[in-house]
């Protein structure tokens, strides 16, 4: 690729920048055009590399704001986060920071449909993007019509594989299908399916070709036939009520770039792709990204595309299409032509830990736990040089560097790591610690320990160290609520329920001091606007919770609807993120009145938000920062852990039953027989994306079923090695004896196997 050359002085500063790297990532930055796979094993620094990649690039080709660089990601932390990295590098070199623009999948594709409504058919004047509640009511109703439509295929499934005619089995078998397994097949179905671009005549044929080729069998339910039936009434749903999903953004865009002039336009403003986090990318997603990173003026020359990622760090694919064998592919394709990276020089853990990493993926893929299914891609954690430039690279262990242990119980489990922590914070009160755990109601089960020193025996606090329960905090934002309750209150002042809440909610939110709030609340009127007979409030707190009050009434007469929720958050004192939150809520209020923009329709979608879906706050600090601070213990699930880091890492309750854990089937499905109709369409539809059809037969139900087994086993193994990476100093392991059968009844406690790995790591130390 030729490029303009850089002036001495920049030439000087970019050999400097590339002095920094590690030799992964110089090879990154020596990228020079054409397609190029970088495969990085955890705590290598492929963000770091990406960044400095990036700015180089920048730097040589002499970029400018109508040919960019574009880095693409997949969430908005992560997007901020990179941008940060590549402008701090651009300012050292002393370059305008206009020459790339960092996106989310998501986001560049709206960025394109929009910019061209004819050619997408998609305008967000005329469109609504689709949300959790509307969502679930639009696959309900698809469910009702196909009952209505397919009474004969209705009828197979109510019976199952035996059904004696009862009436009240008949009735319960309704509910299942109704209310579960059918809606859980059409979410699972459809995203899957979109996401792979298969529309449902696809879906339709694939299904018909699983039919003609299976022998008639119990347990095969045309599962695929009826899955295409659902996504085809869904789309006609969405289109009626002019509403469209995330899919339908991908969707939208790639139709615009088959017009020859947009695809020109998009691709002349783009110089190169660079894709972090490329293992968890869907097949419509990459097919968008390789559209875009084609030469505009020589499409069939070698895509100008940059793919970085883990394939051993792919956690998603049991709740979205991503899965690791795509990049997988595309790292096999780039290695045939040399383009292949791999970093695998880690700075962040210790030799122990990085060990234990090691067997855990070369054990996981030689014993064929996973069945056929290769988990892992192979490429072990190697340390890094003395020489490396990260300070305190491979920094030194605390104590083994790995431990494991075998309580008695679960509640010694939570006394034992409070007793370690102790001891580690008495020798260093610095320390940043993590729990992470499988499941949310473990975090919730040790975050209640932890804050009963009585019961436990032990107590944390005493070192001074903080506690942050990252589930606490997210299982459900207050501001959809603390909003409701106070434009109840605008909308009924003369109501004492509606007072007190919204007194309620001050109070809450320190705004004003505790007081006997019934005595305000029981003659609203007289509170509010006393008249010449009334007593004004007496108290100085009283006045302030009246002058609040009517502010907000005042409010209701001099602001339109939709700059009622941001005034209420500054009136309620919201930080930052609240405020952010708060923001969020009124865009998505005022999608859902623009028909009716009045305060009762605004109380009636807000109704709707808080009772029936967990609105997701929006976090405008650094996540990273408030999750791994020094001197403090967080509480997290291993999903929410990928990309942090902390130098001890405590993982309880590795038992067999979760990691891997089985496929199960609710007893009260079991009438269809020992497999899930969603997990056995979504292998099917698998197996025909990834293109596994061309050698072998798409999988009947019973197959498909066991393929969806061992798909999790690997995920598991997935997931536990990313948690196991995430600690520097010390990784604190173990699985107690007896453990809960479930964990919403921790109390009930049975003999537990552990993971099946732990005895081997162990025997490894």
């Amino acid at each position: 690729m030729a490029h303009p050359v850089p002036s001495n002085e920049q030439t000087v500063l970019l050999e400097a920048l590339r002095s920094q790297l590690r030799l992964g990532q110089q090879a990154m930055a020596d990228w020079d055009g054409g397609p190029l796979a970088v495969s990085a094993v955890p705590g290598a620094g492929k963000s770091t590399g990406m960044a400095a990649a990036a700015a180089i690039a920048i730097a040589r080709n002499q970029l400018h704001s109508r040919h960019q660089l574009l880095l693409v990601t997949f969430t908005r932390s992560a997007a901020a986060n990179l941008k940060g990295r590549v402008r701090n590098h651009l300012r050292d070199l002393t370059l305008p920071g206009n020459s790339f623009s960092v996106q989310t999948l998501h986001g560049l594709a709206l960025t394109i449909a929009t910019r061209n409504p004819e050619l997408s058919g998609l305008s967000l004047e005329t469109l609504t993007l689709l949300n959790l509640a509307q969502n679930h009511r639009l696959i309900r109703t698809c469910v009702e019509q196909w009952i209505v439509a397919q009474p004969q295929t209705y009828q197979r499934l109510l019976e199952g594989q035996s059904f004696d005619g009862e009436e009240t089995e008949r009735l319960r078998r309704q509910s299942v299908l109704r209310t579960e397994i059918l809606p859980s097949l059409a979410t699972t179905t459809i995203h899957e399916a979109k996401s792979s671009g298969l529309m449902p005549a696809d879906l339709a044929a694939l299904g018909e070709t699983i039919t003609r080729a299976l022998v008639p069998e119990q347990g095969d339910y045309d599962v695929l036939t009826i899955a295409a039936d659902l996504y085809e009434r869904y789309q006609l749903l969405l289109q009626q009520r002019q509403l469209i999903d995330y899919d339908d953004m991908i969707l939208a865009a790639l139709k615009v770039l088959v017009d020859p002039e947009a695809q020109r336009f998009w691709r002349s403003r783009i110089f190169a792709i660079f894709e972090d986090e490329a293992q968890d990318s869907s097949p419509l997603q990459t097919q968008l990204l390789e559209v875009l990173a084609a030469d505009p003026e020589h499409p069939d020359l070698p895509l100008n595309l940059v793919r970085v990622g883990d394939p051993n760090q792919a956690i998603n694919a049991t709740f979205t299409p991503a899965d690791p064998v795509f990049f997988n592919q595309f790292c096999d394709r780039a290695q045939r032509h040399d383009r292949l990276i791999t970093l695998d020089q880690a700075g962040r853990s210790n030799g122990t830990i990085m060990a234990a990493a090691n067997r855990l993926l070369q054990w996981v893929n030689t014993s064929g736990i996973a069945g056929k299914e290769r988990p892992f891609r192979t490429q072990a954690i190697r340390p890094v040089p003395p020489n490396d430039p990260q300070p305190d690279a491979n920094p030194a262990a605390l104590g083994q560097g790995v431990e494991i242990h075998t309580p008695d119980t679960v509640t010694d489990t939570v006394k034992a790591i409070a007793q370690r922590i102790i001891q580690l914070c008495n020798s260093d009160a610095t320390l940043s610690l993590a729990i992470l755990v499988r499941d949310h109601r473990q975090g919730r089960f040790i975050s209640e320990l932890l804050s009963d020193p009585e019961t436990l025996g032990v107590d944390i606090l005493t070192t001074g160290l903080r506690v942050l329960d990252v589930g606490a905090q997210s299982r459900q934002t207050h501001v959809p609520s603390e909003m409701l309750a106070i434009l109840r209150f605008i909308a009924r002042p003369h109501s004492p329920d509606r007072l007190k809440e919204t007194l309620q909610v001050l109070v809450k939110r320190q705004r004003l001091p505790p007081q006997d709030l019934n005595a305000l609340a029981h003659a609203p009127e007289q509170f509010l606007y006393p008249g010449p007979l009334d007593l004004p409030p007496q108290t100085e707190a009283a006045q302030q919770a009246r002058r609040l009050c009517v502010g907000l009434l005042r409010s209701r007469l001099e602001l339109p609807p939709y700059h009622l929720v941001p005034f209420i958050g500054l009136t309620l004192g919201y930080n930052q993120s609240e405020l952010a939150t708060a923001d969020k809520l009124a865009s998505r209020l005022a999608q859902q009145t623009r028909a009716d923009n009045t305060l009762r329709a605004m109380i009636e979608a807000l109704q709707e938000i808080v009772g029936t879906e967990r609105f997701e706050a929006v976090d405008t600090e650094d996540r990273d920062d408030l999750y791994t601070r020094s001197g403090q213990l967080t509480i997290l699930t291993m999903h929410k852990a990928k990309g942090l880091d902390w130098d001890v890492v405590f993982l309880p309750f590795l038992h067999a039953r979760l990691i891997p854990g089985e496929l199960w089937v609710p007893p009260q499905q079991k009438f269809l027989g020992e497999i899930s109709l969603p997990e056995v369409a979504r292998v099917q539809i698998r197996a025909e994306t990834h293109g596994e059809h061309k050698s072998a037969p798409i999988p009947d139900a019973l197959t498909a079923w066991q393929q969806a087994q061992d798909l999790k086993t690997a995920e598991e193994f997935r997931l536990l090695y990313v948690a196991m990476t995430r600690a520097k100093r010390l990784l604190w392991m173990s699985a107690a004896q007896q453990a809960p059968f479930s964990w919403s009844k921790p109390e009930n406690l049975h003999e537990a196997e552990p993971c099946p790995v732990l005895p081997v790591l162990a025997n490894a130390l």
